[in-house]
């Protein structure tokens, strides 16, 4: 079946995510560094069926774009130019590295493991890409 990627975009990182087959649920995947980043979403498609990318959009409070949404820009144009017949959907990221930490804590990750920026990072890209599928899930019903 199809997948789902969720990207938390970022200068050095990305943090990737994926649906299950059945899109319940998301489970971060790994974290890249961003000039590997589509080199490795192309090896990825070479193996599974990706149907969309959910990305990450940096937003302010105010709903403007924050200063990170130029970097996420650049990434929207390679990621469309590479994969055009993909659709891209942005997800508004506030607040997502403040949950992965919460998430973290919660799940019982230590203090040390959670200083990691790749880690959360990743768990971002979850987040972000859970918070998509749960809004698909309401609005089919």
């Amino acid at each position: 079946m199809d997948r789902i990627i969720g990207i938390d975009y970022g200068r050095k990182r990305v943090g990737v995510a994926v649906s299950d087959p059945l899109r319940i649920f998301a489970s971060a995947l790994e974290t890249v560094p961003s000039a590997k980043i589509i080199d490795y979403l192309k090896r990825y498609a070479e193996k599974e069926t990706v149907e969309r990318f959910v990305v990450g959009y940096p937003m302010n409070l105010d709903n403007k774009p924050a200063a990170a949404a130029a970097d996420v820009d650049i990434f929207l144009k390679q990621l469309k130019k590479n994969f055009p017949s993909i659709p891209v959907t942005l997800e508004d990221e506030r607040f997502t590295s403040v949950l992965a930490h919460r998430a973290m804590i919660d799940g019982g990750v230590r203090k040390m493991d959670r200083r990691d920026k790749a880690a959360v990072d990743k768990v971002s890209a979850a987040l972000i890409l859970q918070t998509w599928l749960d809004r698909e899930k309401l609005t089919s019903i």
